[in-house]
């Protein structure tokens, strides 16, 4: 067997052995939740902007846009603009492409941070609710007008149940095969009860319900359950979905 595909298939087995041991899961999700009270997600940047994910998922982010190539990643939820800014970068090094960034509300110093950046070329800003059917209308327009091909996609704004269900069934039919659509902070359903006093998602109400809740009607997509036993530590168990057919 070829050196290549001898280590593709021991990385297979470890990320699958990996993924059945039950005390490394547990863990992995006491870290995370340890690490929550000193706002961990927020203490790195991409390219000098605060990007607000865990390492693991933008590794995971880096590899998923290499594997689909895609010309188009649209994001909901652009917060301090880190993940536009390496969406851009890595579609930079692919040879070209777009990051649409829908967010109801992008504060005017998050904005000059954006458009003044390096990869700004790649970037364009919409302002107004991802669920908005004008939003939804320019999204259309723009993936028709410009014959994109490979478009994914990563959800990441307000993390009620009904919002992200709601995006769910909006963003999904904009996805390509074999893409991915991203859901983010699934997390929120393994962690205590009330952890998040001051939002209105919690336990039972959360982006992960949303997805189980979606994928009883649409067959389209799949959990991508290697990526999840791959990381472990990561803000999107189940939410890595792939679009299947």
């Amino acid at each position: 067997m070829d050196d290549r595909a001898q280590f593709k298939n021991e990385v297979i087995q470890n990320i699958t052995l990996q993924g059945k041991d039950v005390k490394l899961r547990d863990e992995s999700l006491k870290f995370i939740s340890d690490a929550a009270s000193y706002k961990y997600s927020y203490n790195f940047t991409w390219m000098g902007v605060p990007i607000i994910q865990f390492p693991q998922d933008i590794v995971a982010m880096q590899e998923l846009i290499w594997q689909v190539k895609p010309d188009l990643i649209i994001e909901t939820g652009v917060a301090r603009g880190g993940s536009l800014v390496f969406y851009a970068s890595m579609l930079e090094l692919l040879g070209g492409g777009k990051v649409i960034g829908v967010d109801i509300d992008i504060r005017a110093h998050n904005r000059d941070t954006i458009e003044t950046h390096p990869m700004s070329e790649n970037i364009i800003l919409i302002e107004g609710s991802s669920t908005d059917d004008d939003v939804i209308s320019t999204l259309v327009k723009y993936i028709k007008d410009n014959d994109c091909k490979n478009v994914m996609v990563a959800l990441d704004s307000n993390h009620t149940h009904q919002h992200v269900l709601d995006e769910l069934r909006l963003y999904a039919p904009l996805v390509s095969m074999d893409s991915y659509i991203v859901v983010f902070d699934t997390v929120i359903e393994d962690m205590p009860q009330s952890s998040f006093p001051d939002r209105p998602w919690d336990k039972g109400d959360n982006p992960k319900t949303a997805v189980w809740e979606f994928l009883k009607k649409d067959t389209n997509f799949e959990i991508d359950t290697m990526m999840d036993s791959k990381l472990l530590i990561s803000v999107a168990p189940n939410g890595y979905l792939k679009r299947v057919k």
